[in-house]
Formats: C-alpha cells, sequence, structure tokens
C-alpha cells in the first residue's frame, strides 16, 4: 500500500501517545516524567531510567513542552523523518516542531498563507504547522512524504520526487508571512506616444 511507503510505522503510535505522565517504575526518582519515545520499539512513553536500561541502543527521541503542546527537536527527528513543508519554531533556542496541530479560533487578517489540515497561520514556504498534519496530508493526498528516500514510486506509474530541502526555518512561536510590496498605480508604463497639440496661426 502507497501510505505505508511514504509514513514509517512509528511515526502513528508516536504521535498518538500521551506524554509527561510518572513512570509507573521510577515514580519516586526525580527525573520520573515520560518524556522519551524508542522509534525501535514503537510502544509506550518512558523516562529517562528507563531508557538507559531498557533502551540503550535504540533510537529514542526525547519529548518535550511549549504552550501546553508537544514538540521535538529538529535536530533529533529530522534523521528519521522528511520533515521538509512542516514549519519549525525557536523555542528556549533550539528549533523544534510541533507533534499535533494547534488549530486557531481564526486566522489573522494579512495572513496569506495557512495550514492545509488545521487552518493554523503559516510562513509561505509551508504548508503543514505540524507533524500529524502533515500525516493527514499525506493520506488525503499522498503527495507528500515522510521517508527519507530520493524517490517512492506511486501506484498510478509516476513517482513523487523527494530530495531532501533544506530546512525551511521559521523563527518564533508565532510567526505570519510578511506583507507583499505596495505596488504603486503610477508606475505603470504610458500607453503611446504623446502627441503635440496642433499650432493655429
Amino acid at each position: 500500500m502507497e501510505e505505508t511507503m511514504l509514513v514509517p510505522p512509528w511515526l502513528e503510535p508516536l504521535l498518538s501517545s500521551t506524554f509527561f505522565t510518572v513512570c509507573r517504575v521510577h515514580g519516586d526518582s526525580t527525573r520520573s516524567e515520560c518524556n522519551m519515545y524508542c522509534l525501535d520499539c514503537a510502544g509506550d512513553p518512558f523516562c529517562y531510567y528507563c531508557r538507559s536500561s531498557r533502551h540503550a541502543d535504540h533510537r529514542v527521541i526525547q519529548i518535550r513542552r511549549s504552550s501546553y503542546h508537544d514538540v521535538v527537536r529538529v535536530s533529533e527527528v529530522q534523521k528519521e523523518l522528511d520533515i521538509s513543508e512542516v514549519q519549525t519554531y525557536v523555542i528556549n533556542s533550539a528549533r523544534v516542531m510541533f507533534l499535533n496541530e494547534r488549530p486557531q479560533p481564526r486566522t489573522s487578517k494579512g495572513v496569506s498563507r495557512v495550514c492545509e489540515i488545521c487552518a493554523r497561520s503559516l510562513l509561505d514556504t509551508f504548508r503543514f504547522c505540524s507533524l500529524g498534519c502533515k500525516l493527514v496530508g499525506i493520506k488525503r493526498n499522498g503527495d507528500a512524504c515522510f521517508v527519507l528516500d530520493t524517490k517512492v514510486d506511486r501506484e498510478d506509474g509516476g513517482e513523487v520526487s523527494r530530495e531532501r530541502e533544506g530546512l525551511r526555518e521559521g523563527i518564533g512561536q508565532d510567526i505570519y508571512p510578511s506583507t507583499p510590496p505596495h505596488t504603486s498605480s503610477n508606475s505603470r508604463r504610458r500607453k503611446g506616444i504623446p502627441q503635440r497639440a496642433p499650432l493655429w496661426s
């Protein structure tokens, strides 16, 4: 199935997981919050101590919180996913992206581009506000991809080009596109050549 070629098997379990609960094994320890996720096991989130005892040689990412939403550092996830077309933010000096959608009650005036899935304001160079919204976009349209392969075959016989793009950067937690430059109506070229009025004797 085409969808399985475009999305790694651990992504949907990651996006549906609940993080920052207290570890049932190490609940009395200082770092007992479950904010780690193993891409090899694709199971439940776990704490710092579970990582060292059960996932020492596995691919593990750490989930963080920003404004009550789960985020992951770009430096951790870009090695495992094609994250192009997903907006990034700089929070606490680290570039991150959100795991799931954060819909806005209404779109601000002057915003020319929004997330294709949840309508959150975006920069012009992005299509999605989060990894979850990109996943929905892949399921709906099949015109995006998470796999880092150069090309992915389509069922209709064509190909989707997956050449890695440079990371498109967004700065700050709330980013809005710049206003297009104003074009003055006086800058239009004249039509035809002006004619001098005739001289009367």
